[in-house]
């Protein structure tokens, strides 16, 4: 090793050596001020004031609190069917007009019936004759001059023939399509002339007064929900809000979604909603009318416990409360705030207790 190389090696040595010599000092320095380095002339240890924090505040007063649950439903009509024969045969006439409303028992539409109503007269034309020998059996068995055998024989055949009328006479109705209760009859589906079966839909008769709302609930209101229990519900491009109690309420929870079923019944005078539009439902759950209530975003947990900072003096101040009820935007107090308390409602992520705070504006 020759001497220059020597004299650059000791001299890095020393460097070293100075430089954790004077480590814990530099390391003081910047805990006291990281930024005194860029700070020419600034003394060590001479610390900058934190300024204050602009915040927006609440005065607490008593007020209503309400638990509204809020969902979407739907628009049903109280009862629809699909009209079609119960038996197979050519449509021979319509009677009802496209959208119009039909009473219950109401004629629709008639299948061809012409060889029933052809054997019914042949049934019926035996009737007499067979009334006849009945009544002629009876007054020989009254007599002893026939047995009581040949009598209910006669008799017999007569049941059998009224049977048989019947029979033709229930054919003959299944060839009548008649609405079943009242309500307004859809778009037809065939004309006149065509085959009719069971299955070929005919059209389509719906009750529109009363409608039934149907929605469901979260597992957590299911005990709310009843029959009785109120419901308002809005429709799109209707100013108006409508009400409807509950009357039917499913038995169990949807495996799949964990949540209930449930209908309402609005009267509907008029007809003037119609079924399948979606309603906007809201669902008071219970109501508070003297509450102190704060917003839920003034609320820190921290540390298994619930506080919120309220302003005095210029500071903010730490207080630990407990909660009650709780809605989607706000908390109920129980505990720890009082009427009159000035609660911070906006930073309350950067306080910290005894911070000096400058109010912005009082929140309504």
């Amino acid at each position: 090793m020759n001497k220059k190389t020597k004299i650059i090696l000791f001299a890095a040595i020393a460097v070293l050596i100075a430089g954790m010599a004077l480590f814990p000092t530099i390391r003081a320095l910047f805990a006291k001020d990281p930024q005194a380095l860029d700070k020419p002339g600034k003394a060590i240890g001479n610390s900058q004031k934190r300024p204050a924090l602009n915040v927006n505040v609440k005065v607490l007063q008593y007020e209503a609190l309400q638990d509204i649950f809020r969902t979407k439903g739907l628009l049903m009509p109280d009862e629809e069917v699909d009209l079609s024969f119960e038996t197979s045969g050519k449509i021979v006439k319509i009677y009802f007009r496209e959208g119009s409303n039909v009473r219950k028992g109401e004629l629709l539409a008639k299948v061809n019936d012409s060889p029933l109503q052809a054997e019914l007269k042949k049934l019926e034309a035996q009737l007499p004759l067979a009334n006849d020998r009945v009544f002629r059996q009876k007054s020989l068995l009254a007599k002893d001059a026939v047995s009581q055998e040949a009598y209910e024989s006669v008799t017999t055949e007569l049941e059998k023939l009224n049977a048989d009328i019947e029979l033709v006479k229930a054919r003959i109705a299944q060839t009548e399509l008649r609405a079943p209760f009242d309500g307004v009859v859809g778009l037809r589906q065939v004309s006149e002339g065509a085959y009719a079966s069971p299955s070929l839909e005919i059209s389509t008769l719906t009750k529109l007064s009363p409608l039934k709302i149907e929605f469901s609930v979260n597992e957590r209101q299911a005990n709310d929900i009843k029959p009785g229990t109120k419901i308002t519900f809005e429709i799109e491009n209707d100013l108006n809000v409508y009400e409807a109690p509950v009357y039917a309420v499913e038995s169990k929870l949807d495996e799949k979604t964990l949540s209930l079923k449930a209908r309402a019944l609005y009267q509907n005078p008029g007809g003037k909603l119609k079924p399948g539009r979606s309603a906007n439902i809201s669902i008071q759950l219970s109501e508070i009318s003297k509450a102190i209530v704060i917003p839920a975003i003034s609320s820190i947990a921290e540390m298994g416990r619930d506080i919120v900072y309220v302003y005095k003096s210029g500071k903010a101040h730490l207080v630990e409360v407990k909660k009650g009820m709780r809605t989607a935007s706000s908390v109920q107090v129980i505990d720890g705030l009082q009427p009159g308390d000035t609660l911070i409602v906006s930073g309350v992520m950067q306080l910290r207790d005894g911070m000096d705070v400058v109010i912005n504006k009082a929140k309504e």
